[in-house]
């Protein structure tokens, strides 16, 4: 397999998909994560470079299994874009 492995978080909208379509355009497979399946889907676009995993990145477990099928589908990670947010507890 050639290409760069990209995982990107919060690409449903904004600029998490704006990075994963310049990245797809960039020759990069990309994981596609966030928590709205269905903008992640139309983020994808039915790239086929394009996996869609929803995560909610303040979940550990779901973190993990973001990473561990990035791996069993391409073999390895090279560029993580963190672009989700998570908020704190309100004082």
């Amino acid at each position: 397999m050639s290409g760069r492995i990209a995982v990107v978080t919060g690409a449903g909208s904004g600029i998490g998909r704006a990075v994963t379509r310049a990245l797809l355009e960039a020759d990069f497979r990309v994981v596609l994560a966030g928590r709205r399946e269905d903008a992640l889907r139309e983020t994808a676009d039915g790239h086929p470079h394009a996996l869609v995993v929803p995560t909610d990145v303040t979940v550990e477990a779901e973190v993990e299994a973001l990473f561990a099928r990035a791996v069993a589908e391409w073999g390895r990670v090279d560029l993580l874009f963190n672009n989700a947010g998570a908020f704190g507890p309100s004082a």
